[in-house]
């Protein structure tokens, strides 16, 4: 907003909730008022082809943001991401390192499913704790990038794993979905960063408070500039 305004540029805006539909319906209604640019961040990598191509014969250049596409290169004019499976090694490297040698069941708070962030970030993680034989990852599941839904997801978690004394780390592919995470170990009765170690990936600014209350280990982020 603060860039459109210096450079005069009438910058339009859609809120698609999360959904790919309206994404998509957003796109084609910037595609109908004839704007010169669309910059979109994806919410799932497939099903991009048809609204991008339509895009690309209006001969409107679209940008992705922060996450990519399973399509063809020449329906978009770029994608600024970070390397999102380096950052889930950056997190699985902490881990190993961290632990050491002894015995550590993880469990992962996945981003959106179908998400290039939550696929690449998974692999990463996995690459990173791959031939760790104490290191195992005994629940994922998604917590759609939210916090109120990492705190659900991490209260089924701690139920399912002897009220939380079984886990030894949590992996979030998100700070908001630790955030919530972290307020579920609480209310369980134990300490988030000393009873269960917190790792997860974006540095908002909420992770940093909890990192200097205690309650979170680390936080990986790649691109301050992206």
């Amino acid at each position: 907003k603060q860039e459109a305004e210096k450079r005069g540029i009438d910058l339009k805006l859609a809120d698609a909730q999360q959904k790919q539909e309206n994404q998509i319906k957003a796109i084609r209604g910037f595609i109908a008022q004839g704007v010169n640019a669309i910059l979109v961040a994806p919410v799932v990598a497939t099903g991009w082809e048809e609204v991008l191509t339509e895009a690309k014969e209006a001969k409107i250049p679209v940008i992705l943001l922060d996450r990519g596409v399973d399509a063809p290169q020449d329906l978009y004019l770029t994608s600024v991401a970070s390397d999102q499976v380096k950052e889930g090694r950056v997190a699985g490297e902490w881990l190993v390192k961290t632990v050491g040698d002894k015995p550590c069941k993880v469990v992962e708070l996945q981003g959106t499913v179908g998400s290039t962030p939550a696929i690449n970030r998974k692999k990463g993680f996995e690459e990173a704790i791959a031939g760790k034989a104490n290191i195992t990852l005994a629940r994922s599941q998604t917590g759609e990038f939210t916090r109120a839904k990492g705190k659900e997801v991490m209260e089924g978690f701690l139920k399912a794993e002897g009220g939380g004394k079984d886990i030894c780390a949590m992996y979030a592919h998100n700070d908001d979905m630790a955030v919530g995470a972290i307020q579920a170990i609480k209310d369980a009765g134990l300490k988030p960063g000393t009873d269960i170690l917190v790792v997860s990936i974006d540095a908002v600014p909420d992770i940093f408070q909890a990192m200097v209350n205690g309650e979170a280990n680390a936080t990986v982020e790649l691109t301050p500039n992206m």
